[in-house]
């Protein structure tokens, strides 16, 4: 038998940065994202024999070892491992033999939120397998704990929470762990609009988000005031797009994507480089109103927002710097397992 899950990716739209600790802690957090038709997977099939695999499909990286309490976290297919370890303290009583195998439908370290997502995956597949009575919050939250603190990588919360609730949300983040999921109801006339006039852009280029994320979080350590003033900005932004998003102001996207491209900049270094700001002119040149660098920054996808069918000459002038382009549509559904 074979025990699957899927989480979708997300696009964050507005507020990325302010559900990273200690900002939200001190001042709260606001995020505004969607969940798109790209996804991380995970399978278990339980073996007879007395070993564990593990298997990124996409990365070809593979693993074998022993019944054992606890996997070695070394750097390989860490995501993987610690999900194990977690659930094996907290939920089987003795070790059982399986096969987790994984792929994602893009690159690592691409700003969708792929580490957090594939461990919901993980966690999904695990849940299927032994029948956990976990609920969506239950999920999300213990898949921030296992990267967080048994990983001890740093990021913020709004990925885990994507990836399991799934939808358009406006989620506020507090100290204490604290998470408000607040599903959005958006006409389908202005999300189908949404939908259309955003470009999803890969720069062939990934990031490691965990440094762009500690500087940041020294930043509101430090009490660096440009960083924790444009951090501000970008949380306000979150509640004026809810309310662009809802009211069918959707042109009010992408003015506000083009301010908050530079707010961003602001929070901390190597959140944008020469490439990237050369990609985000040429975008606005061929009739972009405005763009972002999605996730933590340094490279990984891009998102233009491009009206009146100008994403066709968007795409076309971009084809010359080098990326791709991923369709996608926005899906509703968050995590979701079976078995077969």
């Amino acid at each position: 038998m074979l025990f699957r899950s899927k989480a979708p990716l997300r696009i964050g739209l507005a507020g990325g940065g302010s559900d990273v600790s200690p900002y939200s802690d001190k001042y709260g957090g606001a995020i505004l994202n969607a969940t798109i038709s790209l996804y991380a997977h995970a399978n278990i099939q339980p073996l007879s024999e007395k070993k564990i695999i593990i298997d990124s499909l996409e990365r070809e990286e593979y693993q074998e070892f022993p019944l054992c309490e606890e996997l070695p976290i070394d750097g390989k297919l860490d995501l993987l491992k610690g999900v194990y370890n977690r659930i094996r303290k907290d939920y089987m009583t003795e070790p059982k033999g399986f096969r987790l195998s994984t792929h994602v439908d893009v690159p690592a370290g691409s700003g969708l939120g792929t580490s957090s997502t594939l461990v919901v995956a993980i966690l999904g597949a695990f849940i299927e397998w032994l029948r956990l009575p976990l609920g969506s919050y239950d999920i999300a939250q213990y898949a921030y704990l296992i990267e967080r603190q048994d990983l001890q990588m740093a990021g913020g919360k709004q990925d885990q929470y994507a990836a399991t609730f799934g939808g358009v949300n406006y989620m506020e983040f507090y100290d204490n762990n604290k998470v408000i999921v607040n599903p959005l109801r958006i006409d389908k006339p202005y999300l189908h609009e949404l939908e259309n006039n955003l470009l999803l852009y890969f720069t062939q280029t990934t990031h490691v988000s965990s440094d762009i994320i500690k500087e940041q979080q020294r930043n509101v350590t430090n009490n660096q005031t440009d960083s924790i003033e444009a951090m501000h900005k970008i949380k306000a932004q979150a509640i004026e797009m809810k309310e662009a998003l809802l009211t069918g102001k959707i042109n009010r996207i992408g003015e506000l994507f083009d301010e908050g491209f530079n707010y961003k900049k602001q929070m901390a270094h190597n959140i944008s480089n020469e490439i990237l700001d050369n990609i985000y002119e040429e975008a606005k040149q061929a009739g972009a109103i405005g763009g972002r660098i999605s996730g933590a920054g340094g490279g990984g996808f891009m998102l233009f927002y491009c009206p009146d069918n100008k994403k066709f000459q968007v795409m076309k002038s971009l084809e010359r710097m080098g990326g791709g382009f991923y369709p996608y549509r926005f899906v509703k559904d968050g995590l979701f397992t079976w078995k077969i």
